[in-house]
């Protein structure tokens, strides 16, 4: 059972988020809602890069003694809107779980357009690459994980090869990532972001499906109108029609914003997302 304080903040954090912006009902998951315990921010604002927006934070479990599997989480916001301090509920939900998690921002629409942010993607995991044995994570054991514009990232990070980085991932989880869905809508987001592409086939996940991919997982609400379901179901295919290992879970009843939701403790109940990417990611790089 709940405690009754524990049911007006969820209470209250339905209301926010319904009633917000995706990521205003964040910000107050982090104000408002109980966290998980045991967790560290070790570093706040590293710099990847040389412009502001190329930082990044590291979160990781209190009292860890070993090298701890790594996730790089990119948040979402239709590549022109989001910052890190909006996502230290999924951190660290991740972080109780037993990783290290790092959570970078990357410039966004209107500064740049196609593919800085992709650029500064791997950017951020060439850094973790380099940098975070220092900070009890195991370069060996890196993952990537995104919702949304960050699936987007994080998905072709690790299948497209041109960006430097997929032979570092082990493993990918995608929640409700766009993929594959061409043509761009005009005047929409992705067209603003993606549109000054010369292929347009080149910012899309699907394009890059291969048989030697990490294992991926790719979450979807079933529910979801803003990235349609399909996007997850196809790469999935594709990947597997080739030989590689990809599972889709598409979860009754959840949108677009509640399967990221979903990672808080509020939330939890609606769908087991955390559980089924943290267990998902254990197994990947584990073995």
């Amino acid at each position: 059972m709940m405690s009754r304080r524990a049911l007006v903040s969820a209470a209250g954090l339905s209301a926010l988020a319904a009633a917000c912006s995706p990521l205003g009902a964040l910000n107050g998951l982090n104000r408002l809602a109980p966290g998980d315990g045991g967790v560290r921010l070790l570093v706040e604002g590293a710099a990847f890069g040389a412009d502001p927006r190329q930082r990044l934070d590291v979160y990781a479990p209190r009292g860890a003694t070993a090298p701890l599997p790594v996730v790089v989480f990119f948040y979402g916001g239709s590549w022109n809107s989001g910052l890190r301090d909006g996502y230290g509920f999924a951190a660290r939900a991740l972080a109780a779980r037993g990783f290290v998690v790092v959570v970078p921002d990357y410039r966004l629409v209107p500064q740049v357009r196609w593919p800085a942010f992709v650029e500064d993607g791997a950017a951020a995991v060439q850094w973790v690459a380099a940098q975070i044995a220092a900070h009890g994570g195991d370069p060996a054991r890196i993952a990537v994980m995104g919702h949304s514009a960050g699936a987007h990232i994080a998905l072709l990070l690790s299948l497209d090869r041109r960006w430097g980085v997929s032979g570092q991932i082990r493993a990918a989880v995608g929640l409700a990532g766009p993929y594959d869905f061409l043509p761009f809508v005009a005047g929409g987001v992705a067209e603003a972001a993606l549109g000054n592409a010369a292929d347009p086939n080149e910012t899309q996940p699907i394009h890059f499906a291969r048989g030697d991919a990490p294992p991926l997982l790719l979450l979807h609400g079933a529910r979801d109108t803003t990235v349609l379901p399909r996007n997850s179901t196809r790469l999935a295919n594709a990947v597997t029609d080739l030989g590689g290992r990809a599972e889709t879970r598409l979860y009754a009843d959840i949108g677009h914003i509640g399967i990221l939701l979903a990672l808080s403790k509020p939330f939890r109940g609606k769908a087991p997302v955390l559980a089924d990417a943290s267990n998902f990611l254990l197994k990947s790089l584990m073995t």
